[in-house]
């Protein structure tokens, strides 16, 4: 039986047969409020990973610097409607703010800058946390997973986020000070699990930039002391492909598909998949 880098032992994750239907989606934000850390670059490539098996997957870039949409081919400035459009008009229908990347099954609603002014306007919004929830209703039953990509703060858009999720993927930098804002985190999760959104659970937490030195060994060591068997069997290694894969528009696991970083990824869909968190 294999083991990970904590020396648990599980059993490998098989490779799931495609979906013949698909939906009800499972929402999971991707949240650290931490820059720098791989929210953008691990929700494009477990969505690539969950495409590439069968699934139907819409990625929510709900950063205003608009990394998800132009990592996956999409020129948001260029577009009449982005996800801020979305936000606020509540005429819009999302499909028609849906664009479909070259990739087979997977989707983006995209972002721009001008994101950055919903903060301050949702101060002012009727039912302001609920929002993003009420703009995706209309297409859960579309697709298997719908990954929103949070920016790196606590404010009103990752409110937003936590509160039309099912769970929350936290991906952790495997370095000291990437640990230090984790627990502000989890006080923003269970604010809203206590208030808003009882049924938001923590999926996981997904250990990225790995290198095999004795800080990086200690760092993910403190995670699972913290997290225990929330943490991914799968560690996210660092890689010049990835951002080689992002200036390539693509996922890795489409870039270099036979890669280590790309295999990483892909255990990590499995691992979702066989734990049931998406169908």
């Amino acid at each position: 039986m294999p083991t990970d880098l904590l020396g648990r032992e599980y059993e490998t994750f098989p490779v799931p047969e495609p979906l013949q239907q698909h939906g009800p989606a499972r929402v999971i934000a991707m949240c650290n409020q931490k820059g720098g850390v791989g929210k953008t670059t691990s929700s494009i490539n477990i969505a690539g990973a969950l495409a590439q098996y069968g699934r139907r997957v819409l990625i929510v870039d709900f950063d205003p610097q608009g990394a998800a949409t132009v990592g996956l081919g999409i020129n948001a400035n260029v577009l009449d409607n982005t996800i801020y459009t979305a936000l606020f008009d509540p005429k819009i229908d999302v499909h028609d703010i849906i664009q479909p990347t070259k990739f087979a099954g997977l989707d983006i609603i995209p972002a721009n800058i001008d994101l950055s002014a919903a903060e301050v306007q949702l101060v002012t919004e009727v039912g302001r946390e609920q929002i993003l929830a009420s703009v995706l209703r209309p297409v859960i039953k579309e697709y298997d997973a719908i990954i929103i990509d949070c920016q790196p703060s606590l404010g009103l858009l990752t409110v937003n986020a936590l509160t039309a999720a099912d769970g929350v993927i936290i991906p952790v930098a495997a370095e000291f000070f990437a640990l230090r804002g984790v627990a502000l985190l989890m006080q923003s999760i269970e604010k809203v699990q206590a208030r808003i959104n009882p049924g938001l659970e923590v999926f996981g937490v997904l250990v990225t930039m790995y290198t095999h030195t004795l800080h990086c060994d200690e760092v993910v060591q403190r995670i699972y002391e913290a997290f225990g068997d929330k943490v991914f069997h799968s560690v996210i290694s660092r890689s010049i492909k990835l951002p080689d894969a992002n200036v390539a528009a693509a996922p890795i696991t489409y870039y270099a598909h036979n890669h280590k970083t790309a295999r990483e990824y892909r255990e990590v869909a499995r691992e979702l998949i066989a734990k049931g968190i998406i169908a």
